[in-house]
């Protein structure tokens, strides 16, 4: 028996700002068929490199932001040009932590998930 990954999900407050921040910082775009309905719209994000998928979920009813918790979990992204990327995103105003010991550094979402930018490495 093998698993092979699928998807990751991140519930938003806002689709529309979660979709234009992603598309912005990230370069992802919708891939597949997301869903629809009275409740919720699901929609699957790619970067058009891998299979792997956020899965953004906006339940329609929800005001209240999403409590994270202490966030000791996120997403990570290699970035071919490391040095473009945190250039951008510091321009964006995003970047809420850098570990330049690690080579490394976190981005914020709109509804404060935390992603890690990471450069290539051998």
């Amino acid at each position: 028996m093998t698993f092979a990954f699928n998807h990751f999900n991140f519930n938003v407050l806002d689709l529309e700002r979660s979709l234009k921040f992603y598309k912005d910082a990230l370069g992802l775009e919708p891939v597949g068929e997301g869903k629809d309905n009275d409740d919720f719209t699901i929609v699957y994000l790619g970067d058009h490199q891998t299979g792997f998928r956020l899965e953004l979920t906006y339940l329609k009813d929800r005001k209240e932001p999403y409590n994270l918790g202490e966030q000791e979990y996120h997403l990570a992204f290699v970035a071919d040009d490391f040095e473009a990327a945190h250039k951008k995103h510091q321009e964006m105003g995003i970047i809420e932590f850098e570990n330049p010991a690690m080579g490394i550094y976190f981005i914020v979402d709109p509804d404060g998930y935390w992603i890690e930018i990471i450069p290539p490495r051998d």
